[in-house]
């Protein structure tokens, strides 16, 4: 099978990067499907994430006033899949501009739709009334467009009930980058958190969490990894025992070297970071946002759930993983133990099924 995604860039350390290099490459490697990555404006040049040889990539330039672009990314496009002749086509496009495709596009392909955010990824921290006006009738647009789709993927059951009126919609979730052969030991007095400094992770609500848990326990530090955002979070000039380390490729080795994992976003796509936490066996606490966590953590079993945006709990459930090292040991190896349902093999099985009966 001819198989082409089409995507903004893949050269970032986000976790749609992350996730497309573990699909495409699995898809190319374990199940011998043609794969094709189109990017924009060479996005595809000094990877962060592997993507395997047998992946072909191709790239087309866009620039200008926001005509001149859309009609470039157009032609473009319909360039490449008229020489690709591709017999599905994936888009990985969260924007509107990618809910365009299947009305332009001239093709015998099947065209699926790929939904890494929630809906809310357009919300920011004191929008305006015609912000918020903008944003509903984008969403009211997008629903009407998703139809043309022949499916339409989201990664959770939450994700799935933004999109209510939709019959061709899918869930299929992330699948696991790794799990390592080891675990963490649990000893270290670290707390982890990784995902780009923004509003959605909620650093500056992580921040007074902080401010409560050092108090009692001055020993332990707060390490933060993520894409900087100078303007939403002042990284140079944080408290001394939270530290800011830049996006890591062995971030692998960071989980390892923590005990917990906290997540303090105000809304998710899905919460790439949890599973990845939790097959190096680190107990997670995070808030219930919309969506994602609720799919992977078992409260009280694998690690805590917190309502969103309480900060004060999150802060005593961090306390309560620090006070006792045996239930930290306890939630993370039925951490460990539950997240092998995200196991790439598993996950690529649906996606295999689902390209090949398309």
């Amino acid at each position: 099978m001819r198989l082409l995604y089409i995507t903004n860039g893949i050269n970032g350390s986000g976790g749609l990067e992350r996730v497309l290099s573990v699909k495409a490459s699995t898809l190319a490697e374990n199940y011998h499907h043609q794969v094709s990555v189109l990017v924009l404006n060479n996005a595809h040049l000094d990877l962060f994430y592997t993507f395997s040889p047998k992946i072909n990539f191709y790239s087309i330039n866009v620039t200008g006033n926001p005509i001149k672009y859309f009609k470039s990314w157009q032609n473009g496009i319909q360039k490449v899949v008229a020489d690709l002749k591709p017999n599905v086509i994936s888009v990985c496009d969260d924007g509107l501009k990618g809910f365009f495709i299947p009305k332009f596009l001239k093709t015998d392909a099947k065209i699926i739709y790929e939904r890494h955010v929630s809906k809310l990824a357009e919300t920011h921290a004191n929008q305006s009334f015609i912000s918020k006006t903008t944003n509903f009738l984008k969403w009211r647009l997008m629903e009407r467009w998703a139809k043309r789709f022949s499916k339409f993927i989201v990664l959770t059951e939450g994700n799935k009930n933004e999109w209510k009126s939709l019959n061709n919609i899918e869930v299929i979730p992330n699948p696991l980058s790794f799990y390592p052969e080891e675990s963490s030991d649990l000893n270290s007095k670290k707390v982890i958190c990784v995902g780009k400094i923004a509003f959605q992770k909620g650093q500056d609500i992580l921040l007074k969490v902080w401010d409560i848990v050092s108090v009692k326990y001055p020993d332990w530090t707060l390490e933060l990894y993520g894409k900087e955002n100078l303007e939403f979070l002042d990284t140079q000039n944080l408290p001394p025992n939270v530290n800011w380390f830049p996006p890591d490729k062995d971030i692998e080795q960071k989980y390892l070297d923590s005990s917990i994992y906290v997540m303090s976003s105000r809304f998710e796509g899905f919460g790439m970071v949890l599973i990845e936490a939790m097959s190096c066996g680190v107990p997670c606490v995070s808030f219930d946002c919309p969506y994602g966590p609720s799919d992977v953590i078992s409260d009280n079993e694998d690690g805590f759930l917190v309502p969103t945006g309480d900060y004060k709990q999150l802060a005593e459930k961090i306390m309560t993983l620090i006070e006792n090292k045996s239930l930290r040991e306890n939630f993370g190896a039925k951490a460990r133990e539950n997240v092998k349902r995200f196991y790439a093999e598993a996950v690529l099985k649906q996606w295999n099924q689902l390209l090949t009966t398309i």
